[in-house]
């Protein structure tokens, strides 16, 4: 399975996480499964660990967050996405996300932020072969494939 994860999963996903998201990146790193990602996840995921409340949670310092950009940027197939159209009507910040999904054919848009659970995101994405889920969806998902092979 292709699967693009939201910055928010990916910072979830540090090496001091625990949950869902970190759960969730163990099992894609252990199985078949290809995480497709772009530079701009990998930047704004790097950007967003180094916010003061994200710092106090996490308490991460400068080589982590090295660490597991780089974990993310070596594992993943990275693709460089071409915004075609609005598509996140309520957040465009986030189309450079739907459209690493479109581009790089991923199966699964892992998010948890409610913009890409509107309609019109959820339609574009089902038109594309893409479904949206978050990371215990996802991790359940996962994990029925791997007990029925």
């Amino acid at each position: 399975m292709r699967i693009t994860l939201d910055t928010g999963i990916l910072v979830r996903m540090n090496v001091r996480a625990s949950g869902p998201a970190r759960r969730l990146l163990q099992v894609i790193l252990e199985g078949p499964h290809e995480m497709v990602l772009s530079d701009f996840l990998l930047d704004e995921t790097a950007r967003v660990l180094r916010y003061p409340r994200l710092q106090k949670l996490f308490n991460l310092s400068e080589d982590d967050i090295d660490e597991h950009i780089n974990l993310l940027r070596a594992r993943a197939d990275l693709v460089f996405p071409v915004i075609q159209q609005p598509v996140v009507l309520s957040e465009p910040n986030d189309d450079p996300v739907v459209f690493t999904a479109v581009d790089g054919q991923a199966d699964v848009l892992c998010a948890m932020d409610r913009d890409f659970y509107t309609d019109n995101v959820i339609t574009f994405c089902r038109l594309r072969g893409i479904e949206i889920l978050n990371d215990v969806q996802l991790l359940q998902r996962l994990s029925l494939e791997k007990v029925h092979g």
